[in-house]
């Protein structure tokens, strides 16, 4: 399988989630490599912006910024070498992060029933952008999925970055939470043209203020904060952020 490189390691490391409906909570994080998408704002952009690739970064304007060399920022590795390192750290909580954890299914799902056989209550959550629709094996592995369909600020055609049937079938699933990055207000009206369209529940969604330091998530957190108060949307920080910064690995 291949996952993100931190280090000379696969980028596998022990946290709190800073985000979702588990903000708060201990968990082991893995990244897998390769992406579906290309958000213009992306920050795990070393899992897709390789060199060669035409898409366009917010970071092109800061200087030395450069485009990836894929083979400096993968890490081949096998599921159960992933295993075992994950279940070294004993923690009952593994966050599937990446790029798109659903391009890698199979590996993944072979990880998961290696963990849960020395770790049975470990409970598994999956971020997904909802291109994809889960493969019923992988549906009951996972018990829950983080769900951030991409929005016209990730500056993708509508045609990439939504898909309708499986939108539709998460919003249909109880394991499923849709975490939306807001730079804008005029992003709330995409929001809720999602929400009618594909039918997810209001009480499932969060809102997420955009931004990668604390002076960023400040500029919208507090305006975002009073829209999902009046609006009965979940607000949805980034823990991590406020604590370490725009840094990989913890």
């Amino acid at each position: 399988m291949k996952l993100a490189k931190l280090g000379d390691g696969p980028e596998i490391f022990h946290t709190i989630q800073g985000e979702g409906v588990s903000a708060g909570l201990p968990a082991v994080f893995i990244r897998t490599s390769r992406c579906n998408l290309h958000c213009v704002w992306c920050d795990t952009d070393h899992t897709w912006n390789f060199e060669g690739t035409p898409w366009p970064h917010e970071k092109d304007a800061v200087p030395g910024y450069a485009k990836h060399r894929k083979a400096d920022v993968t890490y081949e590795i096998t599921p159960a070498g992933a295993a075992e390192l994950i279940l070294a750290y004993q923690c009952k909580r593994v966050v599937i992060t990446g790029g798109e954890p659903l391009l890698q299914e199979e590996d993944l799902l072979e990880m998961i029933a290696l963990i849960r056989m020395e770790m049975p209550h470990c409970v598994f959550e999956v971020e997904t952008n909802a291109t994809r629709i889960p493969c019923p094996a992988f549906v009951q592995a996972v018990d829950q999925f983080n769900v951030s369909p991409k929005l016209s600020n990730a500056g993708m055609p509508e045609s990439l970055r939504l898909n309708p049937p499986a939108l539709r079938f998460l919003a249909a699933s109880p394991k499923a939470s849709f975490k939306f990055v807001v730079a804008n207000e005029s992003d709330l009206l995409e929001i809720k043209i999602l929400e009618l369209n594909h039918a997810i529940d209001r009480r499932r969604i969060l809102l997420m203020p955009e931004g990668r330091s604390t002076a960023q998530l400040d500029q919208t957190a507090p305006w975002l904060a009073e829209i999902c108060r009046d609006q009965g949307y979940r607000f949805c920080d980034r823990l991590h952020i406020r604590l370490w910064g725009d840094r990989r690995g913890v």
